[in-house]
């Protein structure tokens, strides 16, 4: 498998970001300033790890935004641009994707860089139908509109990432070292697997009284299962919140709070 971002994509990415640099049209976004999206832009193409959700809660969105940075960052800067200027884009499947008036005129803290919050922000806004997207808004209700489904990270793999064979793989139910093995073998052929777990239970060594799925991160690949049953070492690398993370669990553990993985192909 090639590395990621591909360097010469990274180039002509570059390119992209220096003729935004020198339009002269006026972004639509009054609270955020175009050189430090500029700045941010090209902060990403250097790291893509370095894409972060900050305080909000959108973890799926970013999952999304850091595999299209890795695996086609001239798109990666399309959106961002198209974004800053006209205040939307088109899906690979010609969807219209906008933030509201409401939405781009947003200020204040938005506890993440201003690029990410531009780009974050819109996805989410855009699968949301009745609670706005506001980054001071209480945390309830923050959360409650951050909330990302399986179906959207779905549509997200598609429309934005570009896959045309997009699965939802569950875990919760039974299966789910055949879901990582299976997982695996998709990120062997050059696709992309997005996982939805319990941050506590996989990430933090907090785990929760009830399991749940709250967190989706990107699986990276370097899986690796040993021994077998509940005493199985399960290990991988991850993308969340702005790094690389390794998970390293039994088998009880693993299968407790490993729930869905969205492959796309």
């Amino acid at each position: 498998m090639l590395p990621l971002p591909d360097p010469r994509q990274v180039g002509r990415a570059r390119e992209a970001i220096a003729q935004f640099e020198r339009s002269r049209v006026p972004g639509v976004w009054p609270g955020l300033d175009r050189d430090r999206i500029v700045a941010g832009m090209r902060s990403r193409l250097d790291d893509p790890f370095r894409l972060r959700q900050g305080g909000q809660p959108f973890c799926g969105p970013a999952a999304i935004v850091f595999e299209l940075i890795r695996r086609d960052p001239v798109r990666y800067v399309q959106i961002c641009r198209n974004l800053f200027q006209i205040g939307g884009f088109h899906t690979w499947g010609d969807r219209w994707i906008s933030a509201s008036p409401r939405l781009r005129e947003s200020r204040g803290n938005f506890q993440m860089p201003e690029v990410d919050w531009m780009i974050l922000s819109t996805l989410r806004e855009s699968e949301n139908i009745f609670l706005p997207v506001e980054p001071a808004s209480p945390d309830l209700v923050r959360n409650l509109a951050g909330i990302t489904k399986p179906w959207e990270i779905a549509g997200w793999t598609r429309e934005i990432l570009g896959y045309s064979d997009v699965k939802s793989n569950n875990a919760y139910l039974f299966g789910d070292i055949n879901v990582l093995e299976n997982t695996a073998a998709i990120l062997n052929g050059g696709g992309v697997a997005i996982a939805l777990i319990n941050s506590g239970g996989l990430l933090e060594d907090q785990p929760p009284l009830v399991p749940h799925p709250n967190h989706w991160i990107v699986v990276l690949g370097d899986i690796s299962i040993s021994g077998s049953g509940d005493r199985n070492l399960i290990q991988f690398e991850v993308y969340s919140w702005a790094k690389k993370m390794r998970v390293a669990v039994d088998g009880r553990t693993f299968s407790a709070h490993f729930w869905e993985v969205i492959t796309g192909k």
